[in-house]
């Protein structure tokens, strides 16, 4: 890929991005990448018939010289927690096996407006709650570089559909670390945006006060439009900023000469000494372009960890409620309503969902609120401040985005040792955040990147320091090699 930093970069990437010559060839050839790599299970659903429908639609439209948007002929793969209309929404759970919803998300919605091609819902972990893809109730998604390891999670299918080339852009959903996670774990794109950046309206709701949908792609442009494309205000979801996001894609090629970044020196222990290494040559590749870079601490980034999962888990008992056989999921099951309950609950719900219930109602009940829920608020508050005061000096922020390479599927069973993968990422969430993992390399063949950490509302210094990162390493090479 040719980096540019003009008005005349802008349209070429745009022209070469969204050439929908033949969109139905190109759907046809997508649906053939996505059969041959089946084995990887990336998909739950893939909607054929619907992606071919949106691309003869697209191409009637080319040929009479309508006007297109701006993903024409761009594919598009949907986590399986993002409304569709009309197509199979699971959760990746037993509860939701066959719930086709009546609407779509505002995403999806504006995604089509573009004239983008969905073709697809991804595996996930099951409402979103893991970091592997490993609790999905249709089995895991595997990693692209190394078939027998983790693809990362929760969105570890929407990850793995870029990695192979089926689609070009995908959406995931990120509660403490979900997209950039797997993003990192087949060295692609993900970028978690701030709190209200995005609408969440059709999002089947984890943690409310802490999932963000956002874009994933192989490169920082495709990014940066899915971005802009899905950014802005939503009167059916009143966390939205009505402020008009800026052109994503032209920001993101401003340079990123003279941004200040701070190595936060505590998101390097206790990790493995090769990882952190590709890291902080990652780091000097920004330097070497013009970055200033300097240490900085953050102490409390050690509490992040468990106050995030007393709140997530708290949140998750709440909107997981509905799920009782009576308003939303299980199959008809006679008996009294009580025993109905019971019943949809316990065969729709897998071993990881019902833990985090059971977990969640335990620190909101009336013994444990003050001594649980409400320090880990707390907690989250002062997170946030102490961020807002490192962005007084700094305009982005660096850390591993996983402390540990891809491990292989089923080798980790205790469930705090998997809780502790998302040491890096979950402190972003907490404080509302906006954060990018950009593909750093590879360790023992598998994959390692850099998390980049930006200002509330800030996701253009993000992207300008992806893009230039980009044009010095070339990265969208190296899935080549998988």
């Amino acid at each position: 890929m040719v980096c540019v930093r003009t008005s005349f970069g802008v349209n070429s990437f745009l022209k070469q991005a969204l050439d929908p010559a033949d969109p139905v060839e190109k759907v046809y050839r997508a649906l053939e990448k996505i059969e041959e790599t089946r084995g990887l299970n990336a998909f739950i659903t893939v909607d054929k018939d619907g992606a071919l429908r949106s691309a003869e639609e697209l191409k009637h439209k080319i040929r009479t010289g309508g006007k297109t948007g701006r993903l024409a002929g761009l594919l598009v793969a949907v986590k399986d927690n993002i409304s569709t209309r009309g197509l199979r929404t699971t959760c990746a759970s037993r509860m939701l096996e066959n719930y086709v919803p009546v609407y779509d998300a505002t995403v999806v919605e504006k995604i089509k407006m573009e004239d983008g091609i969905i073709i697809g819902k991804t595996n996930m972990d099951e409402f979103a709650m893991g970091s592997s893809t490993e609790t999905s109730f249709f089995g895991p998604t595997r990693n692209f570089f190394d078939h027998s390891r983790v693809s990362g999670g929760s969105s570890g299918g929407s990850a793995v559909s870029l990695a192979t080339g089926a689609v070009e852009l995908a959406l995931g959903s990120d509660t403490g670390g979900s997209i950039r996670n797997p993003a990192a774990f087949n060295s692609v794109v993900g970028l978690k945006p701030t709190y209200g950046r995005v609408s969440r309206y059709g999002l089947i709701a984890y943690a409310s006060s802490l999932d963000q949908i956002g874009p994933m792609a192989r490169d920082t442009l495709s990014t940066a439009l899915l971005l802009q494309v899905i950014s802005g205000g939503d009167p059916r979801d009143l966390t939205t900023s009505s402020r008009e996001p800026p052109n994503y894609v032209e920001e993101a090629m401003g340079g990123a000469r003279g941004l200040r970044i701070g190595i936060i020196k505590e998101g390097f222990m206790n990790i493995d000494e090769k990882i952190s290494a590709k890291v902080y040559d990652a780091i000097g590749v920004l330097e070497k372009i013009g970055c200033s870079v300097e240490e900085v601490s953050f102490p409390f980034l050690k509490y992040s960890l468990p106050a995030y999962y007393i709140i997530a888990m708290a949140e998750c008992s709440s909107n997981l409620a509905r799920f009782d056989g009576i308003r939303y999921g299980g199959k008809r099951v006679e008996g009294k309503w009580e025993e109905r309950i019971v019943k949809t609950r316990t065969e729709g719900f897998g071993e990881e969902v019902k833990r985090r219930i059971f977990l969640g109602t335990f620190v909101l009940s009336a013994g444990y609120k003050e001594d649980f829920y409400m320090k880990a608020c707390r907690v989250r508050r002062k997170i946030h401040d102490d961020f807002k005061l490192l962005f007084r000096d700094f305009d982005a922020l660096a850390t591993p985005t996983m402390p540990v390479l891809p491990w292989r599927i089923g080798e980790i069973v205790s469930p705090l040792e998997m809780y502790m993968m998302d040491f890096e990422t979950v402190a972003v969430n907490l404080a509302g955040l906006p954060a990018v993992s950009v593909p750093a390399g590879f360790v023992e063949s598998l994959p390692v990147s850099l998390q980049l950490i930006g200002n509330h509302f800030d996701e253009t210094t993000l992207l300008k320091l992806s893009y230039a990162y980009e044009c010095e390493t070339g990265f969208t090479r190296w899935l080549k090699t998988g």
